[in-house]
């Protein structure tokens, strides 16, 4: 593991919200799934932040950061929303946040995004999350990462 800069998008939000002390990390054999991302960093996989996005029936990007060791129930996400919601293809996550799939942080898009965090996510001490590359991660504290996404409060959402 070696410290390493963000992608500048990530880096601007991390200055834009006084991050500055946040360090990305990056792991040689990748941390692209919640799995391999706690086996490298040595914590649960509850303690990993996912970053998923969604489309919705009006083709519209909705983030959903999940805690790893759980799944989206994408019928209370729909029952949320009011519209019926899919996930985005690998093209459409490029697009809507400027990063592929596996390396998608929770902030620092190309454009706004709507989010949601699932409440579990949100009761844990520290949260890891996707730095902008399948081998990158960086960590956060649960009032952290409210600020910085405007989330002020968690959701049920997960299976």
């Amino acid at each position: 593991m070696k410290q390493v800069s963000p992608p500048s998008c990530l880096q601007n939000a991390f200055d834009n919200h006084c991050l500055g002390h946040v360090k990305v990390l990056e792991f040689p054999d990748g941390t692209r799934s919640a799995v391999d991302a706690a086996a490298a960093i040595g914590c649960d996989v509850s303690d990993i932040g996912k970053s998923l996005v969604f489309m919705t029936e009006g083709n519209k990007p909705v983030l959903i950061i999940m805690n790893g060791a759980d799944r989206v129930d994408e019928t209370k996400v729909t029952h949320l929303l009011g519209l019926d919601i899919r996930k985005a293809d690998a093209n459409e996550v490029r697009t809507h946040t400027g990063y592929a799939i596996g390396g998608v942080p929770p902030f620092g898009h190309v454009g706004p995004v709507e989010t949601l965090i699932d409440e579990k996510l949100l009761a844990k001490k520290t949260i890891w999350l996707a730095a902008g590359t399948p081998k990158t991660v960086f960590s956060l504290m649960p009032d952290e990462l409210r600020a910085v996404t405007g989330v002020d409060t968690g959701v049920n959402i997960s299976t």
